[in-house]
């Protein structure tokens, strides 16, 4: 009985240590015993974020696909000024000087087009899924 009580108490420090470990039971009754597995993966995902370049009037990737959850950031690295408007009134930058950013995520799936309101002949999109 006292090994089990030792084993028992081994696990539960490394259970109360956090170790970044799921704890479960084998079975359940006088023959039950912790378990130690894998941390879950879902619950250490890190959500995603992807860049669009703005330069020499372009958005640069013009189309960007993307899932649900990420964040995007536009980046002017052109020498004057632009915006990131989106056609449908989503999003809305200030206007950006050189280097300025300006960052959105997308929670929803859709289309999502976008424009430059200082030269609207600056189109992008970005694809949620």
């Amino acid at each position: 009985m006292r090994g089990g009580v030792f084993v028992g108490g081994a696990v539960l420090m490394l259970a109360m240590a956090g170790g970044g470990f799921v704890r479960g039971t084998v079975a359940r009754g006088e023959n039950a015993s912790p378990v130690l597995a894998q941390p879950a993966a879902a619950a250490t995902s890190q959500a995603k974020t992807m860049e669009v370049k703005i330069d020499n009037f372009k958005f640069g990737p013009e189309a960007l696909t993307v899932p649900v959850g990420t964040t995007v950031t536009w980046t002017n690295r052109d020498d004057i000024p632009h915006t990131v408007v989106s056609t449908e009134g989503v999003f809305k930058s200030k206007v950006l000087d050189t280097d300025e950013k300006f960052s959105f995520t997308f929670a929803k799936a859709g289309a999502y087009d976008y424009f430059c309101s200082i030269h609207p002949k600056m189109v992008g999109k970005v694809i949620v899924q």
